[in-house]
């Protein structure tokens, strides 16, 4: 199974590369839209990780995603001459190819640092409490960018060199998505599903059920780290309020919407949340529409939430996700 997957791995990027060559054929507005898509499915898979494969419940998603923001741009503002000095003679093409990719890795390295500082000690909780421990982190780490002048503080960080593109974004959601399928459906993975299911029996088996939650929090924090990364070297500009609690919720309702559990659901997800606030932005200017109604759809949370009440009723397994068994009595 897993060598058809890495064939699958394969082609898949062989099928972005050339896409990737027809990229400048798609104007400005909708290749950013289609780049955000690629960014908030890589965050959105990777959540699903430690939400729906594992059972737990984070809500500072966004926190690692600024770790990995911050620390990509400031590997290609302060090192960019000496390092592209360095891998001159591999030609510019080659060079700049390699010391993006450094910059995305030291990204992603600096978040899942962070998750696992953050992971060992909170992981131990459960339900809400950990919930309200990632929260606190989130708000941690937005507190400390705002007081660190290196950072650009409150003011932001400015990235001069869009090294994003069709590729690379696309490339790592690929990746993200066949490292989490594989590993959930790996032996060694099948302890993320015993977490999930019943905690207390795994413990009882024997499973260190607290490495498990550890891993998938620290390996969940580093694609958000690299997406942080591609984030912002894609708008050029990040501030820490870019990061907050808001951008957290919006990367959770993505993994309820496409079902807790479900990869195919999530990108699914992500697909429509991102395209989503764009159609009710258009939607909104149309002038025919009353007033009331332009302000109701100009304000994304108010569709947000009827969507999630409206799910909820219906389906509140999410759009692909799978009921779970009913209990006894029920």
């Amino acid at each position: 199974m897993f060598e058809r997957h890495k064939i699958t791995l394969i082609a898949a990027l062989a099928v972005i590369f050339a896409l990737s060559r027809f990229s400048g054929y798609v104007g400005p507005y909708y290749y950013q839209i289609i780049l955000f898509i690629g960014i908030n499915i890589i965050l959105a898979v990777s959540l699903n990780l430690v939400n729906g494969y594992t059972g737990q419940f984070s809500l500072g998603h966004a926190g690692f995603m600024s770790v990995g923001a911050y620390a990509a741009a400031s590997f290609t503002n302060y090192l960019s001459g000496p390092m592209l000095g360095f891998m001159k003679p591999l030609g510019p093409f080659l060079s700049t190819s390699i010391y993006f990719g450094i910059a995305l890795l030291a990204g992603g390295l600096a978040a899942g640092v962070a998750g696992l500082l953050v992971g060992i000690p909170s992981l131990r909780l459960k339900g809400d409490y950990l919930a309200i421990v990632t929260l606190g982190f989130g708000e941690i780490i937005k507190v400390v960018i705002e007081n660190v002048d290196a950072l650009g503080g409150a003011r932001g960080m400015s990235v001069p060199v869009v090294y994003t593109d069709f590729f690379w974004v696309y490339a790592v959601g690929v990746i993200t998505i066949y490292v989490v399928i594989n590993l959930v459906n790996s032996t060694y993975g099948r302890g993320f599903l015993t977490v999930r299911d019943d905690e207390i029996a795994a413990e009882a088996m024997g499973i260190n059920t607290t490495k498990y939650k550890v891993l998938a929090f620290t390996l969940a924090a580093f694609f958000a780290g690299i997406a942080g990364g591609l984030y912002a070297h894609l708008t050029q500009f990040i501030t820490p309020e870019g990061f907050n609690f808001l951008k957290s919720v919006d990367i959770v309702t993505m993994v309820i919407l496409g079902g807790m559990g479900s990869t195919t659901g999530v990108v699914i997800a992500a697909i429509v949340l991102t395209i989503l606030p764009e159609w009710l932005r258009w939607l909104s200017e149309r002038p025919e529409l009353p007033h009331w109604l332009a302000g109701l759809l100009a304000n994304r949370m108010i569709p947000y939430s009827l969507l999630l009440i409206l799910l909820m009723l219906t389906r509140p397994q999410g759009l692909l996700g799978v009921a779970g068994p009913k209990r006894k009595g029920a």
